[in-house]
C-alpha cells in the first residue's frame, strides 16, 4: 500500500524534501515506516526519540497501522511561549 510522508521544520531540512511516497506491506506500522525513512535519510535517526507523528489532525504512536493513501507527518516537538 502507498502512503505519503510529509516532513516538517528541521526534519524537512535534514531530509532535503517536503514529502515522499512509500510502499508499505499490509499490516505495517508507523515504526516500520520510520525504519524505511531512516535508511533513506540517515540524518533523521538522531531525532528519533523526539519525533512527533501525525495522521490528519491526530497524533499517533509508532504502533499505528496506516491505511492506504494516508498522509503521515513527522515533526520535531513543538515549543510554545
Amino acid at each position: 500500500m502507498k502512503v505519503r510522508m510529509q516532513f516538517y521544520a528541521q526534519l524537512r531540512d535534514l531530509a532535503g524534501i517536503r514529502e515522499q511516497d512509500f510502499d508499505l506491506a499490509e499490516g505495517s506500522t508507523v515504526g516500520d515506516l520510520l525504519d524505511q525513512i531512516y535508511l533513506q535519510h540517515p540524518a533523521l535517526r538522531t531525532h528519533d526519540k523526539s519525533i512527533l507523528i501525525g495522521v490528519g489532525v491526530e497524533f499517533v504512536d509508532r504502533k499505528y497501522r496506516p491505511k492506504p493513501g494516508e498522509e503521515i507527518s513527522i515533526m520535531p516537538p513543538v515549543q510554545g511561549g
